[in-house]
């Protein structure tokens, strides 16, 4: 068994990413069944996967709060991990999504927890980031995580609660998206360039705008401006990143690579969602076309995940 009790004492709250590149890549393939008349399979398999996943990842990081406390301690204060713990929230709000349209008794309970838990953290870190002193060199786009998964929480929720209350999380989430986008350009620009590991994280600027577009068409189920700026910064951003490949293709595994994945998810569900909604021919090719990229890329980063599992990279002291 490969995850000792030592291995437990360093198991990093960042693997609640892979949940969400997973979950988010099983979403997209429902959405691609429903839309492009995939087979049905794929989005079985990776969010039945994508469940124990989040389950095993549960229990161990329950039994490391357990034995050691300092550590959950040490990362839950700490200036860049403490952003990852809204991911375990998030990979529960799509979980939501993922069986809500078959299973919406699972869905529904899921989708309550998720986004209290959510709201939770998101109200924790801003009020930390106003209480603490940052050096700019801290802030990297991982900062955007407790922002994207306000603007998850409507696309399940305005069935639940409505509207209205909907309203609340997208503006929470825009808001500060386009705070901290401020924030980050600046830093990217003027400051030293992120470090190596933390250069994966870049996609992560994809996720707002994309995600803000799918939750705008929930909330008001119009196709206008409004939803065209959100879809087409995100497309931007999708292009600029592909445009700078070469940064990103030489770079050392980290685990911070899963950070390539949900924002990937995020732009294929919105292509697809585009679709859905205009009949656009140009949106249907780029549907299929990042679908199978994201596909290509978890599939490359869940092999070097498992490659690195195997050489007991993972799980160790930093």
């Amino acid at each position: 068994m490969w995850l000792t009790k030592e291995r437990i004492r360093f198991f990093p709250i960042t693997l609640f990413a892979v949940v969400m590149g997973l979950a988010g890549l099983a979403v997209a393939y429902e959405k691609a069944y429903h839309v492009l008349g995939l087979p049905h399979a794929p989005f079985l398999l990776l969010l039945g996967l994508s469940t124990l996943l989040f389950i095993n990842n549960l229990i161990v990081y329950a039994v490391k709060f357990a034995h050691f406390p300092k550590e959950v301690q040490k990362e839950f204060f700490h200036p860049v991990r403490m952003n990852f713990f809204p991911a375990a929230s998030i990979a529960l709000l799509l979980l939501s999504i993922g069986y809500y349209s078959f299973l919406p008794f699972v869905a529904i309970p899921l989708w309550f927890i998720g986004a209290a838990v959510h709201l939770g953290f998101t109200l924790y870190i801003i009020s930390y980031w106003i209480k603490n002193n940052f050096e700019l060199t801290h802030s990297n786009p991982a900062w955007f995580i407790p922002i994207v998964g306000n603007v998850i929480v409507p696309i399940v929720g305005v069935d639940i609660l409505g509207s209205e209350a909907m309203v609340f999380f997208l503006a929470v989430g825009l808001f500060f998206w386009l705070v901290l986008f401020t924030v980050m350009f600046y830093r990217i620009i003027f400051h030293h360039q992120l470090a190596q590991k933390f250069l994966p994280t870049l996609f992560i600027l994809i996720a707002p705008p994309a995600v803000g577009f799918v939750a705008y068409l929930r909330i008001t189920a119009n196709y206008d401006l409004i939803a065209l700026i959100l879809l087409d910064i995100g497309l931007f951003f999708t292009l600029l990143l592909f445009f700078m490949g070469r940064s990103f293709t030489k770079l050392k595994f980290f685990i911070s690579w899963w950070a390539f994945t949900f924002p990937l998810d995020a732009i294929t569900i919105a292509a697809t969602v585009a679709y859905q909604v205009t009949g656009y021919g140009f949106y249907r090719v780029t549907a299929y076309g990042l679908l199978a990229v994201t596909t290509a890329v978890i599939g490359i980063v869940a092999y070097q995940t498992f490659i690195h599992v195997q050489k007991r990279e993972i799980c160790i002291e930093e």
